[in-house]
């Protein structure tokens, strides 16, 4: 019984060589060897088929019936591998592609949603699928293929992956147009007195960006409710006399809440996309992380 192990790539390629040219000369100019390498080859192949595959003549070698029944079923094979090789086409509007996608409540309105609007356009048969990040498990996560692409910090993003940058968040405050404070030129004594709500996600839930810059000057702010979403928070906003201090980008197509400068410096964070080496080369997501950073950088 033979397998595999004794039938290589090379006495293929050096079979349909021989089956084309009929002449090992020419066969072992054409695969740029010499002529001993292509007999010894033929020697391995008539052992590996049990047959000698092909005869000698005046004008170089006949192919056996054996070699005649194997010659379309080589090239098919050789065929198969050299497309295994070639780049994989890929067409946008066509492509089937799903890809899965990890972010926060924060990007899914500020990243995720403009991204998502400009795909449909692009690429409808595409499928994305969206799902809550755990950046404990962004790497690990990324490695089994459980997701394609996550939507990290850049002081979150593994050293292990590759990342590239999508743009440098800032806060602002936000309030409903009918706060009592509305219009106010809030100093910073006066932030510190107004009921304040803010997104905690892990440790002291009442303390965050702003707290931690307060902090510095020896100063506290008042901070009445604490919750884990962007997005209820937005809502929330809307229908109470709550103060936020929320990354700009959260509130970029939101027209009911008014927007203005903290009354002190709050550093921001720099947001990017994490993938992984398995997708590093795949030109359909290559494709897709183009269209990501494209969107990503309309809004800065």
């Amino acid at each position: 019984m033979r397998d595999l192990h004794h039938l290589d790539l090379n006495l293929l390629m050096t079979l349909d060589a021989l089956l084309d040219e009929r002449n090992v000369t020419r066969a072992a100019d054409r695969l740029a060897l010499t002529q001993p390498a292509v007999s010894a080859m033929l020697t391995r192949l008539r052992e590996s088929f049990n047959d000698p595959l092909f005869v000698r003549s005046q004008r170089g070698v006949i192919p056996t019936a054996r070699a005649l029944e194997l010659a379309q079923p080589v090239k098919r094979i050789l065929h198969d591998i050299q497309a295994l090789l070639q780049p994989e086409d890929f067409e946008p509007r066509t492509s089937t592609l799903t890809v899965t996608l990890a972010a926060t409540d924060y990007a899914l309105r500020a990243i995720v949603e403009p991204f998502t609007r400009e795909l449909r356009k692009r690429a409808p048969a595409m499928r994305l699928a969206v799902r809550q990040i755990d950046e404990t498990n962004v790497r690990q996560l990324l490695e089994k293929g459980e997701i394609d692409l996550a939507i990290v910090t850049t002081q979150t993003a593994p050293q292990a992956l590759h990342a590239r940058r999508l743009y440098d968040e800032e806060y602002v405050c936000a309030m409903r147009a009918q706060h009592p404070a509305a219009g106010e030129q809030l100093s910073l004594e006066r932030f510190c007195e107004l009921d304040q709500a803010l997104v905690s996600y892990f440790g002291d839930p009442f303390h965050g960006a702003a707290d931690r810059a307060l902090a510095e000057k020896g100063l506290t702010r008042r901070v009445s409710l604490s919750v884990d979403s962007f997005l209820f928070l937005v809502s929330l906003l809307k229908e109470t006399d709550l103060l936020a201090v929320v990354p700009r980008r959260l509130l970029r197509e939101e027209d009911k809440l008014l927007t203005f400068a903290p009354p002190l410096a709050i550093p921001g964070f720099t947001k990017a996309a994490a993938w992984h080496e398995r997708t590093h080369h795949h030109p359909a997501h290559r494709w897709l992380r183009e269209v990501l950073f494209e969107v990503c950088g309309e809004g800065e």
